[in-house]
């Protein structure tokens, strides 16, 4: 599924007409702009990526017609051989389900290496167009947060992104630009990042436990002091520096 949603989001897989078109558009604005001196390197991009795209569902189609061939001929001996000795349906529907695996394991490893080329392609591609504004260090503190608190999907759906760039100050293609970026280095290091992975999911647990304590000790009833009334431990008095 991971890798399902990569290829969507970079426009490998979805819809045959455009898509591959529109994912290397966005990603070239998001990178820089679409000015007159590097729309001809947006253009290879978008070139490079459209091939990638291509040779994906070539070789996808292959895999599925070679599948559905095998599929055939499997059956067909099994009828041949129903003749000489009795085949039950679930022996068939067992090598059914072989073939179906293997060629799924197929398919997967067309799916990662495709990842790999988009993710190669698309990493020369903004290394080429370091033109952009810089983030500022609570920016990338929200963004950072985001992304590891969705570290198993992180791809922030449009409202989300909408809601980021508000929190950040900037546009909704520098917070997809940022994911993008974000995506390709931590898949090439993973082990890199782990330590930046720990310590946000140490600070959010700290924000929670922190967050139910202030909850409990809110909500929890006052007790009566030795005068017969109830102490007020929130209310102190108001010193002020003059």
């Amino acid at each position: 599924m991971r890798l399902d949603n990569m290829l969507l989001a970079e426009g490998v897989s979805g819809p045959e007409k455009g898509g591959g078109s529109a994912a290397a558009a966005a990603a070239a604005a998001a990178a820089g702009g679409v000015g007159s001196d590097n729309s001809a390197e947006h253009s290879d991009y978008r070139a490079k990526l459209s091939q990638i795209r291509q040779i994906y569902h070539t070789e996808l189609e292959k895999y599925e017609q070679a599948c559905n061939e095998f599929t055939t001929h499997v059956m067909n001996l099994l009828r041949e051989q129903s003749r000489t000795r009795p085949i039950s349906p679930k022996e068939i529907e067992r090598m059914v389900s072989i073939i179906h695996r293997k060629f799924s394991s197929i398919q997967m490893q067309l799916k990662q290496s495709t990842c790999e080329a988009v993710m190669i392609l698309r990493s020369r591609f903004l290394d080429a167009r370091r033109k952009r504004r810089n983030f500022n260090k609570q920016a990338t503190e929200i963004l950072n947060e985001y992304f590891y608190s969705h570290l198993s999907n992180p791809y922030p759906s449009e409202e989300a992104k909408e809601e980021l760039a508000k929190k950040c100050s900037i546009t909704v293609s520098q917070v997809s630009n940022w994911f993008g970026n974000k995506r390709i280095r931590y898949k090439k290091n993973i082990g890199k990042f782990q330590e930046e992975a720990n310590m946000y999911a140490a600070r959010t647990a700290a924000n929670a436990t922190s967050v139910s304590t202030h909850g409990s000790q809110a909500n929890s009833p006052s007790t009566p002091n030795s005068a017969g009334g109830y102490s007020s431990p929130c209310y102190q008095s108001d010193r002020r520096i003059q």
